[in-house]
Parts: C-alpha cells; sequence; structure tokens
C-alpha cells in the first residue's frame, strides 16, 4: 500500500423505507442501516400483532419512527441509491 492511499471505508447497506399512513398527505421516508429482510420482518411482526401494535423503526441517524399498525397503508423497501458527491448539471 502506497503511503499516501487511504483504505476505503466499508461500504454500508442503507434500505430507504416508504410509510403510507392513512388520511396523511405525505408518506414516511427514512433511511436505515437495517437489511430489507430485518426491515420486512419488522413490519410483518407489528402486522401479526393487530391493529393495537405499532411498527418502530430506527433510521440511519438514530432516530426512533413509529407509526400504529392500524394507519398503515403500505410499507415500500428498497435499497438507497448512492448520493452523487458535488454539484452536477441537469440536463
Amino acid at each position: 500500500m502506497r503511503p499516501d492511499a487511504r483504505p476505503r471505508p466499508i461500504k454500508e447497506e442503507r434500505v430507504e423505507v416508504k410509510i403510507g399512513v392513512q388520511y396523511a398527505p405525505r408518506e414516511l421516508v427514512l433511511e436505515s442501516n437495517q437489511s430489507p429482510s430485518e426491515v420486512e420482518s419488522a413490519v410483518t411482526d407489528a402486522i401479526n400483532g393487530g391493529d393495537k401494535s405499532v411498527l418502530s423503526l430506527v433510521d440511519d441517524k438514530g432516530r426512533r419512527v413509529i407509526v400504529p399498525v392500524g394507519k398503515i397503508a403500505y410499507v415500500e423497501i428498497a435499497e438507497s441509491s448512492p448520493r452523487p458527491v458535488g454539484f452536477s448539471a441537469a440536463r
């Protein structure tokens, strides 16, 4: 390894989760460091708990998002696309 070479950071897996909430004009969007299967498992467990249970997820900044299961319209789970660095011109 060259002396000026720096080790590359390990690529973290990020998942984008979109939660549609009934009677809300906008969806909740968060990025999580959990795997897609972990998020899916959390959603499934919450739904199987009945209308009185809650879905609880933690975003990549450590904030907890809690949604009552009875108000969830849909949940979309997708791997996050890398964000571009710097400025770019739209064509």
